[in-house]
């Protein structure tokens, strides 16, 4: 299993009334952690697009972000999670783009992830006359399968569909290197778990809340990729899931630092944007919250495996039985509301203790895809 780092632009209320530049030093300390990740041996960095979404995410041009790391990282392999290839949002041909730029800035490791926006509040700022978000599903589904094209093909020969069009033009730049980067879709429901693997997509699975929900995601993961007619110049046989991560010295001060953390404040934000997910059983209408959590709180989410917290050991067996689950990769989603020093306390304590006793391959799984793919270009 291998590892990776979420980070999405957190700028909780309760932040900005005792900083006034909350929002810059957010964004700040995340290209921070992410470059303390890539020295701690994670393979993987993924930034959020979203767009209106107030405290809850402030990271809404994320090409521009892993553009900065493409520079400042070495090794790890920087993700869209998400770019929206939605026409309404971004035009395809400028997602193809972004893409291809990123991967030569980056030397050939930047990862493509699609999908189609946090829930309602998002997408009806951009599409304010549809009623049914599943609107958003055929307009993905008619325009993913072109960018292997648009990157392939020396002149792409053009598209003509339902909700955008394109005469045969030149696409520039091409991807670096060999065919193009892995290409992942951000799933919720089984049944499109199952979709984004019959496209032969990787997938973020930031809808998987604990390790007895992998069970059902690779149930229809991973039957369906064995029938894959992918999309793309390969198949990315790839689950990532996420999940909130804290690791200290000892088990008293992971749980201090997670009771401090407001972590209330970022489910109950999670929940009320992201009006697609299954909600569930007493949770709070927003404004209103789910009350803080307390010391027995936090332990009972440690016990549920709704979150990884204690010290390097705990936290160590923890991530094992993501591995033992089937997680192909584990982000973690730690820039939550703890201090920064915090934070990157955690991602060193995992990049020593956790990750070489878990990830020993030196190549990223996608990389390996990505080499083995039949040369495509025309």
């Amino acid at each position: 299993m291998e590892f990776g780092l979420f980070v999405q632009g957190y700028v909780p209320d309760d932040r900005r009334a005792v900083d006034p530049e909350a929002e810059h030093h957010a964004l700040m300390e995340e290209t921070e952690y992410v470059i303390q990740a890539d020295k701690s041996g994670f393979k993987y960095a993924w930034a959020s697009e979203h767009h209106f979404l107030e405290q809850y995410s402030h990271l809404s041009a994320n090409e521009v972000f892993l553009g900065y790391l493409a520079h400042a990282t070495e090794r790890i392999h920087l993700g869209s999670g998400i770019f929206n290839p939605l026409a309404p949002v971004n035009h395809p041909v400028k997602v193809a783009e972004k893409v291809a730029m990123l991967d030569h800035l980056s030397e050939g490791r930047f990862e493509f992830g699609s999908g189609r926006g946090a829930g309602s509040h998002e997408i009806l700022g951009f599409m304010p006359g549809i009623t049914d978000m599943n609107h958003t599903k055929e307009i993905w589904e008619e325009t993913i399968a072109e960018f292997p094209k648009m990157w392939l093909q020396e002149e792409y020969e053009g598209f003509q569909g339902k909700h955008w069009s394109l005469p045969p033009r030149k696409i520039f730049p091409k991807p670096y290197g060999k065919s193009h980067p892995g290409m992942w879709y951000a799933a919720g429901s089984p049944a499109s778990y199952a979709m984004a693997a019959k496209k032969g997509l990787g997938v973020l699975g930031f809808s998987v809340q604990k390790v007895s929900d992998m069970e059902w995601v690779l149930e229809q993961y991973k039957t369906a990729i064995q029938e894959a007619e992918p999309v793309g110049d390969f198949i990315n046989d790839n689950v990532m899931v996420t999940s909130t991560a804290i690791c200290a010295p000892t088990h008293d001060e992971a749980v201090r630092i997670a009771m401090g953390a407001g972590l209330n404040r970022l489910q109950s934000l999670l929940f009320y944007y992201h009006d697609t997910f299954p909600k569930p059983d007493g949770m709070p209408v927003w404004p209103e919250m789910l009350p803080d959590f307390n010391e027995e709180i936090i332990e009972l989410l440690i016990q549920e495996e709704l979150l990884i917290c204690g010290d390097p050991d705990e936290v160590l067996q923890q991530c094992k039985r993501w591995e033992q689950a089937g997680a192909d990769q584990l982000s973690f989603g730690i820039p939550i509301g703890v201090k920064s020093e915090e934070v990157l306390q955690t991602i060193r304590l995992v990049g020593e203790h956790v990750i070489p006793k878990i990830d020993s391959d030196p190549v990223h799984r996608t990389t390996r895809f990505r080499n083995g793919a039949s040369p495509a270009r025309t």
